[in-house]
């Protein structure tokens, strides 16, 4: 449970951020929801935690743009203050991401670098901004993807932006300790949510083939991701660090 604390979630106001944000609010903690454009989608996820008893309220930033970060927690401190909190937080989700399909000889440089801005430079300093607000013996959980252990060639630069979360959140780990702040990620596979809707949704043959890819005969669902952040959230994982959990549902064993 986290009970008592304060969450971020990037990302939070659709799919996988937005389940995360639902599960960790199930579970005691009051919720900040970041969103970039969609504000009327991050609104109606405070609206659904609240309506169940919860906290939660919606920050706004531009995670493709440098300055996103900044924003992001400067966003953080105007809503902290008129809720009367101490400006402090105890989780950390680094979910915002972005996908780009192509094989290595179809990546455009300014959709690749696009990536780089979003996947690991948004999260690598949200995460350095936020370490002077974040309370000891705090979480931080950064989203990675089963790409990066699944040769995938069809996103090649998305596996490669994940990778460089993987080693990140290695790397922090033993950095935060210190702190017994512990660092981990959650590597999904294949989720059903709107960013693969158009290849997935209503396409008999690709729900099958994806289901397939997975040991448990089924597509994945943004709650089993949630699940697994949800535990890594609590005290009960306070003695995981520096680990990649595969939430893929044993695809491609």
């Amino acid at each position: 449970m986290s009970e008592g604390k304060v969450a971020v979630v990037t990302g939070g106001s659709r799919g996988i951020g937005a389940a995360i944000a639902l599960k960790l609010a199930a579970d005691g903690a009051t919720v900040a929801v970041h969103y970039g454009r969609d504000a009327a989608a991050a609104e109606e996820i405070v609206k659904k935690i609240e309506h169940a008893g919860g906290n939660a309220f919606a920050i706004q930033a531009d995670l493709a743009d440098t300055e996103g970060p900044a924003a992001l927690w400067a966003a953080f401190d105007e809503k902290s203050r008129e809720r009367g909190m101490d400006g402090k937080f105890d989780i950390l989700v680094n979910n915002a991401g972005v996908t780009v399909r192509g094989v290595i000889e179809e990546t455009d440089p300014a959709e690749f670098d696009r990536q780089l801005v979003i996947n690991v430079r948004s999260p690598f300093f949200v995460t350095k901004l936020g370490l002077e607000r974040q309370n000891d013996g705090g979480r931080i959980i950064n989203i990675s993807s089963g790409a990066t252990r699944i040769a995938l060639t069809d996103i090649i630069g998305y596996s490669a932006t994940k990778g460089a979360i993987d080693a990140f959140t290695l790397t922090l780990a033993k950095h935060l300790g210190p702190r017994k702040i512990t660092v981990n990620a959650v590597a999904p596979g294949i989720i059903d949510t709107d960013l693969n809707a158009a290849w997935l949704r209503g396409n008999d043959a690709a729900q099958q083939s994806a289901a397939e890819l997975s040991a448990l005969g089924r597509v994945g669902q943004p709650s089993d991701v949630a699940e697994v952040v949800g535990f890594l959230a609590s005290d009960a994982s306070g003695w995981v660090t520096g680990q990649v959990i595969d939430a893929t549902g044993g695809s491609a064993l």
